[in-house]
């Protein structure tokens, strides 16, 4: 049989017969006991419940498994168990707790800075957009109130010659005209309500500029803006108007939605 082993160590690593061999690690070995056998009574921490603890025993684990048996102790002991036994296991931290302190304090302080100007970033985006939107709003108003101071002297023109057709060569009635222009006038007339709609629009700006929480009251007038500007439209007898009305009520649309992001 031919064999082969290392020059240097006797350990045999190869045979023609059985091929190559693996090393045979070493048995783990148990501390074998000093002989003396020790009883000791414990109660220390255990609620009163004593437990005695036998220490010294020269056993084998096969002898050592039969006491076990004989005494009816549990062999399987989980670390779980162990751990409920006061000084077997202690966790230290290996950190200063004034560090660890120090630590968190900063991180929140970083973390809380950051939230803060990302905060201030957002909203100063949001305010550049509803100024945006409301300077849009305001263009269209002026527009509006403009129109309007011409629909009376157009509603005159047209009754006149509506009157016309139906009397023909009759004389009209200058002072019931007057009335009926009166009544017309007093309809859709829309200065009151553009009067109060740049005034929102005003109040609405100057809050943006405050430096309390502002989300509540901006809704508000929104809601008034809105109103105002259904009445334009409901009094509106000109095509262009009701127009501007649709331009108006969508911008206003799109401030209340990004209203509901400010506090």
């Amino acid at each position: 049989m031919h064999q082969l082993s290392n020059m240097t160590e006797s350990t045999l690593v190869y045979s023609t017969e059985i091929g190559r061999i693996k090393a045979q690690k070493e048995p783990v070995q148990r501390p074998k006991g000093d002989g003396v056998v020790r009883i000791q009574k414990q109660t220390s921490g255990r609620k009163g419940a004593g437990v005695s603890v036998i220490t010294g025993l020269d056993l084998s684990d096969d002898e050592l498994k039969k006491l076990a048996e004989k005494e009816n102790i549990l062999s399987d002991i989980q670390v779980t168990e162990i751990s409920k036994y006061p000084d077997v296991l202690n966790i230290q931290s290996s950190q200063d707790d004034e560090k660890i302190t120090e630590e968190v304090l900063e991180t929140v302080t970083i973390a809380t800075d950051n939230l803060v100007q990302m905060r201030e970033t957002e909203g100063n985006k949001i305010s550049e957009d509803l100024l945006k939107r409301l300077n849009i709003i305001n263009k269209k108003v002026e527009e509006i109130a403009k129109l309007s101071t011409g629909l009376i002297e157009e509603y005159v023109v047209k009754l006149e010659e509506r009157i016309n057709e139906i009397l023909k060569n009759q004389e009209i009635d200058k002072t019931r005209l007057a009335q009926e222009v009166v009544i017309y006038a007093d309809k859709c007339s829309i200065e009151e309500e553009v009067t109060r709609l740049n005034s929102h629009i005003s109040q609405f700006k100057n809050l943006l500029n405050s430096n309390e929480a502002i989300g509540k009251k901006l809704d508000f007038i929104i809601q008034e803006m809105n109103r105002e500007t259904n009445t334009i439209g409901s009094k509106a007898n000109n095509l262009e108007i009701t127009n501007g009305v649709i331009d108006i009520k969508t911008e206003i649309e799109n401030i209340r939605e990004q209203v509901q992001n400010i506090e």
